[in-house]
């Protein structure tokens, strides 16, 4: 069976796994003043947006994740034809309808594949699975590089979809935001009231920073750090012992909002890097999409991994 992968735009993962794996992307529009970006992952449309230098304006950005009518354009016009069946992975619908939007779709696309299908000469059902990451960022990545690991394995599609269901359930994303005014203002926009404006002012007077944990859908702060780089030497040193204490996927993700050449630069992340060479972990640096950049802000950190449950320790 020829099964393949299928995610929006805002899963943060490196542009050679995606073009390993031939994942396609569902694009997000974002605009911006008189300005409008696609955000499909490209690489030049990500520079296009971080040369343009709109960090201090993008928090009134508005998005639009990619309509029902272009979902099901990208499967009827090519993954109903190039597959068997398709995994859609999408950030968690407690922070974007775009799960929805695949839902609604998958009913028009299941209807009508047959005859597209047929005029092709290819016999044969497609199957087309929509799977809830339950994160967003980087930590939708534990489930994606797992599908993708599920199907070059040629695992039957239902033990694929128990398996991501287990791992969406027990992925943590992690965000170190450095502008907090930034992500103050960009929650507001989305009627999200868990950084108030005094604390985002005094957070930035003493230079404290949130740690952010997305985990089953729902985003709260884990902890508080005084500095940008304290934050990230605590975020990757506590990587680093959770990879030590054993993941259920291989893999770390960072994704950085800017030029990835900042990464080894910040306290903490050779630590990280050695514990997962150590382990036999695969750490991914991926470029934060557009979308993440407009909503924690350019410069941000986010980092995702999957484990057993435990407590947040900062």
């Amino acid at each position: 069976m020829r099964m393949g992968l299928a995610i929006d735009a805002s899963c943060d993962l490196s542009q050679a796994f995606l073009q390993r794996h031939n994942v396609a992307i569902m694009p997000i529009t974002v605009k911006l003043d008189r300005e409008t970006f696609l955000d499909d992952r490209r690489p030049e449309e990500l520079q296009r947006f971080i040369d343009r230098r709109l960090g201090s304006r993008s928090h009134s950005a508005e998005t639009e994740p990619c309509p029902v009518e272009e979902v099901q354009k990208l499967f009827l016009d090519k993954l109903v034809l190039d597959y068997d069946c398709v995994f859609c992975l999408t950030i968690t619908a407690t922070r974007s309808p775009i799960n929805e939007h695949v839902n609604r779709a998958s009913f028009a696309i299941l209807k009508n594949y047959r005859q597209v299908r047929e005029q092709a000469g290819i016999p044969g059902p497609f199957m087309m699975r929509v799977v809830d990451t339950r994160n967003v960022f980087a930590g939708t990545a534990p489930a994606i590089y797992e599908a993708a690991r599920l199907i070059a394995a040629d695992e039957p599609p239902a033990a694929i979809r128990e398996r991501l269901t287990h791992i969406a359930n027990n992925s943590y994303g992690y965000m170190l935001p450095r502008d907090l005014i930034h992500l103050r203002n960009r929650i507001k926009k989305r009627g999200d009231r868990s950084v108030s404006l005094f604390s985002a002012m005094v957070g930035t007077a003493l230079d404290i920073k949130p740690l952010l944990r997305c985990f089953r859908g729902e985003t709260a702060p884990v902890g508080k750090v005084r500095g940008f780089d304290h934050g990230a030497e605590m975020l990757f040193g506590y990587a680093a012992r959770r990879v030590r204490a054993g993941l259920l996927v291989p893999l770390v993700c960072v994704s950085y909002g800017g030029d990835l050449a900042v990464l080894p630069q910040l306290p903490g992340y050779v630590e990280l890097r050695a514990a997962c060479e150590e382990c036999g972990v695969e750490l991914m640096e991926a470029p934060m999409s557009i979308t993440g950049m407009v909503n924690v802000g350019e410069g941000a950190v986010t980092l995702g991994f999957a484990a057993d449950e435990h407590d947040a320790e900062f």
